[in-house]
């Protein structure tokens, strides 16, 4: 708080205030911002007592003090799906809101947290889709605070796995009610009764079995019973009694950021009280910004967004954690300020993390010890979270011999910083869903830099631990043939849209061996096949550097202007130990 904000709260005059800082040699004005124990030590001298809140519970508390019991009306239940790897948990979800969300994820696993907005009975539900592999603890951890009720998936014909556990711990841990759907009941080696006894195990035993967990039997692929799941949330919401004031400023939790070209950083918000509206600033963490437009899951623009909704917020200045409260501010100028002690508090926390970096002369001391040796990493990632997630898990692995040190994490495309970082350290960089730009390529090949590219998180994890472990598969080696930049879009009736390109580099062709890529700020948006390649009017199988030509992908349409065709052939390199 500033010195007025003080004497304001201590019902002085701001001149008495400052005169007592004068006192103690203290040179300030009245807007001077003060430390919390300047301002303990002030408020004392006045005889006041000082009780710390953060920025967000001090807005909370003067807007719960205004509420009426009249403006509480219920709110939409917000539920995470969580279970083991695989058990269909995306699958449940895609029937439930009759979409297909798995067939787009990379090896069928959750990549990022969603949030999805389904109607049932006249009444809203808000579905989380927390990523079930456990490298996503993170994640998931993150889900389970912001939820009301987690939907449990088990496959019948797999039981409880470990990653189910890990639910059940993070749902108790949250105080948060746990409905079991029990998936996968089509499977001709399903057993319903077993997963049952499994659970009874860790302390979940089934209402038809005498005890108090709720209980459904689905089948996600069939679209059985999920009505009656859907009646069972419904149900236990009631009892859970979920209020919210839609008159009040917004507040929320932040479930995911990244920066979109052309539409700048994007956050995924889910309000979990008042109403957010465009214009409306707030603060985010330490970013600041005001709303520019909200659009939803759906990906239609929406004038305000109540209690419990999922939503994408433009017109942030930077990119908030996730998990970072969200909250909706009148006072544009304190929200700023604000803003510069949680940058200040994040700094200090880097530069003291930073004391313990390696160099040379402990790392030598370490090896003529014959103590353990390190493997730096630096990882780039595609969206904040991923990020995150991957770099905990990173920093979990390793053994006796070696240990994993973590150098930096971040979200967008692999730059000339991060290979000049690696050379400096000499480290891996790990890229999930990102590519290097041009520049970066060329300096990791000069300098001999190992940059690995991965789309799905559990590949990442399972190399590390194969690398340090000696037992590396031959390595999958892609091998550029050429790169095309997006020029301009056409209108195809077969394809939906075909892209004009001019090719940049090598050569862009449709044999059998290569595969494509489109890349969009050097991060991955779609890999397949072209479907069509035409110079002028002509079908071709090949089209040389410095050329135009048109092209278009099979079964996906999203091109933008800018985008970048990469086509690339695959090879097997043997490992060498």
């Amino acid at each position: 708080m500033t010195v007025k904000n003080l004497a304001d709260k201590l019902e002085l005059r701001a001149k008495d205030v400052l005169k007592k800082m004068i006192e103690r040699r203290m040179m300030m004005n009245i807007n001077t911002t003060l430390d919390t124990e300047t301002a303990t030590m002030v408020a004392r001298e006045f005889g006041a007592d000082v009780e710390m809140r953060s920025y967000e519970e001090e807005v909370v508390e003067v807007e719960s003090t205004a509420t009426q019991e009249g403006d509480l009306v219920p709110r939409a239940p917000v539920v995470t799906v969580m279970g083991h790897v695989d058990h269909g948990k995306t699958t449940l979800l895609d029937a439930i809101r009759k979409s297909r969300v798995a067939e787009r994820e990379a090896g069928g696993i959750t990549q990022h947290i969603g949030a999805y907005s389904v109607e049932t009975k006249n009444k809203r539900i808000v579905f989380l889709d927390t990523p079930g592999h456990e490298a996503f603890t993170l994640m998931r951890a993150r889900g389970a605070q912001v939820t009301d009720i987690v939907i449990l998936v088990v496959a019948a014909d797999d039981g409880v796995m470990p990653q189910t556990k890990e639910a059940i711990e993070h749902a108790k841990a949250g105080g948060v009610p746990l409905i079991v759907a029990i998936n996968k009941i089509d499977k001709a080696n399903a057993n319903t009764e077993r997963v049952k006894t499994e659970l009874s195990d860790l302390g979940l035993t089934a209402e038809d079995w005498g005890g108090t967990t709720v209980t459904v039997e689905v089948s996600a692929k069939k679209k059985e019973n999920l009505d009656l799941l859907l009646e069972m949330v419904l149900l236990v919401t009631e009892v859970a009694e979920l209020k919210a004031n839609p008159k009040r400023s917004a507040s929320g939790t932040v479930l995911e950021s990244k920066i979109d070209r052309g539409r700048g950083p994007v956050a995924t918000v889910l309000i979990k009280d008042g109403t957010l509206r465009p214009g409306d600033n707030f603060i985010a963490g330490s970013i600041v910004g005001k709303v520019r437009a909200l659009i939803d899951d759906r990906g239609n623009k929406q004038k305000e967004a109540g209690p419990s909704s999922p939503i994408e917020v433009l017109g942030l200045t930077g990119l908030p954690q996730p998990g970072d409260t969200f909250q909706a501010v009148d006072d544009a100028a304190k929200a700023r300020q604000i803003s510069v002690i949680r940058k200040n508090q994040e700094k200090a926390k880097t530069l003291g993390a930073r004391g313990g970096r390696l160099t040379l002369e402990s790392l030598q001391q370490q090896l003529s010890e014959g103590g353990t040796k390190e493997l730096p990493i630096i990882v780039k990632a595609d969206v904040q979270g991923s990020a995150e997630v991957l770099a905990d898990a990173l920093s979990k692995l390793g053994d006796d011999r070696v240990k994993v040190r973590l150098l930096s994490s971040g979200a967008g495309a692999i730059n000339e910083g991060d290979v000049v970082f690696a050379a400096a350290s000499n480290a891996v960089i790990v890229g999930f869903n990102v590519r290097p730009d041009r520049n970066a390529l060329a300096m990791a090949e000069r300098e001999a830099i190992d940059i690995r590219l991965h789309r799905v998180i559990y590949d990442v994890t399972e190399e590390i631990k194969k690398a340090m472990a000696g037992l590396l598969d031959p390595t999958i080696k892609e091998v550029q043939v050429g790169t095309a930049e997006v020029r301009e879009i056409f209108k195809v009736p077969k394809f939906g849209a075909a892209a004009g390109c001019l090719v940049m580099t090598g050569k862009i062709n449709r044999a059998s061996d290569t595969q494509a890529r489109l890349l969009r700020d050097n991060v991955v948006v779609h890999e397949g096949r072209l479907g069509s390649l035409r110079r002028f009017k002509d079908d071709v199988n090949e089209v040389k550097n410095g050329l135009e030509c048109g092209l278009a992908f099979e079964r996906y349409a999203d091109l933008k202007v800018g985008d970048v065709v990469e086509i690339f052939t695959v090879e097997k390199v043997a490992a060498v130990v």
